[in-house]
């Protein structure tokens, strides 16, 4: 028996799929695979699958992984991917089989790329505006929580952000905390930018890392 970590990207349409669903198509996935997942034992088994941290809806993922444990040794690492990948739909592709060096537990932080279609201002303009406002001493946005919406500053985790104009487009990369301690959704940059700036946009977000302490990335 061996504890595999399965690294998959989550693109295109299947950033509209959520976690529950994605849990649902690796198991699905798997069971086409034949592949020797081990179960719980007792009265209703179940397979063990574990995901690092769970995407929200709308938004892609560059480096996601999942946990699975194999009764049967003896699968190499490619042949559990090829598998895998023939069960997936094409937007959801594994790309590594890794062994778990740091726990799920272990994640403090993530790394995003928002681009910005913005409708009512020229790009360069309205990336000027954008970076001055991630400036702001305060910055006070709805964030949802166990006990309902209430005012969250984003200002404090800020720090490391860095906004640009493309052609067409805004980019926005930034490092936000991520995990069982504090978890600042990108989403909430985006609803900054709409309720200050009243921009008018169309955004694409992506995970592209997660990070323990020191940020040392998550393997």
């Amino acid at each position: 028996m061996k504890t595999v970590r399965v690294w998959f990207r989550k693109t295109g349409t299947a950033r509209f799929i959520s976690h529950l669903d994605l849990n649902r198509c690796m198991a699905r996935a798997i069971h086409k695979a034949k592949i020797p997942l081990w179960y719980t034992e007792g009265f209703n088994p179940h397979a063990f699958l574990t995901f690092a941290l769970p995407l929200s809806l709308g938004i892609s993922g560059e480096r996601e992984s999942m946990d699975m444990k194999l009764e049967d040794n003896a699968l190499s690492d490619a042949e559990l991917m090829e598998r895998m990948n023939a069960g997936l739909p094409p937007d959801i592709r594994v790309y590594a089989v890794t062994e778990p060096v740091m726990k799920p537990g272990q994640i403090t932080a993530a790394s995003y790329r928002i681009s910005l279609e913005v409708e009512n201002m020229d790009a360069e303009q309205a990336a000027g505006r954008i970076a001055e406002l991630f400036r702001s001493e305060t910055l006070v946005v709805s964030k949802h929580t166990k006990s309902g919406w209430s005012d969250f500053d984003l200002a404090p985790y800020l720090g490391n952000i860095e906004v640009s104009a493309a052609k067409t487009t805004v980019e926005i990369s930034s490092v936000l905390p991520a995990g069982s301690s504090l978890n600042i959704n990108p989403t909430l940059l985006t609803d900054a930018v709409g309720k200050y700036l009243h921009l008018e946009f169309y955004a694409k977000i992506r995970r592209t890392c997660l990070y323990g302490e020191s940020q040392k990335i998550f393997e």
